[in-house]
């Protein structure tokens, strides 16, 4: 068994409330949700009008199908035009870790 975990630090554009905020970032997640069946959610920078963390996993039993997933997601999230992707944190376990 693997588990892949990506961790988004995104720059969001032209955001003046947490409102606002949460409107740009929930369409991510749950499109990352729908599309790729992961397990997503925003997971830092809640307080912060213009920034986000989105963190996602994913569980497979082969390696290759694994790192296209979190290939695809990441694609995903880079292309969108709302945000800025300033960084992306992946890493790979296996149950013999």
């Amino acid at each position: 068994m693997y588990v892949g975990t990506l961790s988004f630090d995104l720059l969001l554009g032209d955001v003046h409330s947490l409102k606002e905020k949460r409107s740009l970032v929930r369409p991510i997640v749950a499109e990352l949700q729908r599309k790729y069946a992961v397990s997503a959610a925003e997971t830092g920078n809640q307080n912060l009008h213009r920034r986000a963390e989105i963190g996602l996993a994913v569980v497979s039993g082969d390696t290759g199908h694994l790192t296209d997933v979190l290939d695809r997601c990441e694609r995903l999230v880079a292309g969108r035009p709302e945000v800025e992707l300033l960084s992306v944190r992946r890493r790979l376990h296996s149950d013999e870790d």
